[in-house]
């Protein structure tokens, strides 16, 4: 069942789509649940929001690069040169597919235990739930200076195929400020390289906006 829910449509028919499917109610219901018992005083619109943020595709696929799940999925020999593998909607997809198995093979506790788990202080945290990550923030900061906006470089690749480490570059060129980082996946190693640029710009008074 595993197997199944890590196999894109084009590796073949038995893929995660019916998977993916189940995942998706499972997760909206486990998220929910845990939302509804963490935060006795906050109102339904509020839980409304926040399980929005939570179970929408971006975030599913920064839980999905969290466990590196990219390097494990089985695609079509075209998708898998292409890179599709790092795409925001295939990662989150996947993630649903496993969560899916894991209902299917343990029941709802055993998926709850999982997303609890793979979540963790998204679910624990609701003030930082739909914080904008660093790579908008820094954006927004280079859109407010009408600066060019950063580039993002892979410097270089290392560790097996099933452990793929990805280091990058980002670059905001109006500011003079570069940033490196590592990550398991293309978006978390870009991701962190924009936290380092912000780490740097973080002292400088006319960044305040």
């Amino acid at each position: 069942m595993l197997r199944q829910a890590v196999t894109h449509r084009s590796a073949g028919v038995d893929n995660w789509e019916r998977l993916e499917f189940l995942g998706d109610a499972v997760l909206g219901f486990v998220v929910s649940r845990a939302l509804f018992d963490l935060n006795p005083e906050v109102s339904e619109q509020q839980l409304t929001v926040m399980r929005a943020n939570l179970v929408q595709k971006d975030a599913l696929a920064d839980v999905a690069a969290d466990l590196g799940l990219s390097a494990f999925l089985n695609l079509g020999t075209v998708e898998d040169k292409s890179g599709v593998a790092e795409h925001t909607a295939i990662r989150a997809d996947a993630l649903e597919a496993v969560l899916g198995a894991v209902a299917c093979d343990g029941g709802i506790d055993a998926a709850s235990k999982v997303v609890e788990r793979l979540y963790g202080d998204r679910l624990t945290d609701p003030a930082g739930i739909g914080k904008k990550d660093p790579k908008s923030r820094l954006q927004e900061i280079l859109q407010a200076k009408r600066l060019e906006l950063p580039t993002y470089t892979v410097v270089a690749t290392t560790g097996e195929e099933h452990a793929r480490v990805y280091h990058v570059e980002c670059a905001a060129e109006g500011l003079s400020a570069r940033g490196e980082a590592s990550g398991r996946s293309l978006r978390e190693a870009e991701k962190r390289a924009a936290a380092a640029v912000l780490a740097i710009l973080a002292p400088r008074p006319d960044d305040d906006d």
